[in-house]
């Protein structure tokens, strides 16, 4: 299974509640912390909620 790797690039101190317990959910706590983790329909649909505030590659 495809993995990807997911990038905090921007803070989160603007983002609503909703978005930033995304952001925890996806693992990320600092601006510049990565995280692998794999490529499925409900990882997808996380980034796509703030797809504004992170980098993601595929590995």
């Amino acid at each position: 299974m495809a993995k990807l790797k997911i990038t905090l690039v921007r803070s989160t101190s603007k983002l609503k509640k909703a978005q930033a317990a995304t952001v925890k959910a996806l693992g990320l706590k600092k601006i510049g912390a990565s995280v692998e983790q794999k490529d499925n329909p409900q990882i997808r649909g996380m980034i796509n909620k703030i797809e504004h505030v992170l980098s993601v590659e595929e590995i």
